[in-house]
């Protein structure tokens, strides 16, 4: 997902100021607002989170 569209997402459930955001710690912060796991980026080779919009992301 690109940066853009991560920051609208970011907007719609408000938070604030995303440009102060890295990507990573910006999907983190989504994560958290939706009630999930704040794991993005921490998985070596495997997730269990089968249906997590940001997997792809997160496993490169």
């Amino acid at each position: 997902m690109k940066l853009t569209e991560i920051e609208r997402k970011a907007r719609a459930l408000v938070i604030k100021d995303t440009r102060k955001y890295s990507k990573k710690d910006l999907v983190k912060a989504i994560q958290r607002k939706e009630g999930n796991f704040d794991c993005f980026g921490s998985a070596s080779s495997y997730c269990d989170q089968l249906a997590c919009c940001w997997r792809n992301d997160c496993l490169k």
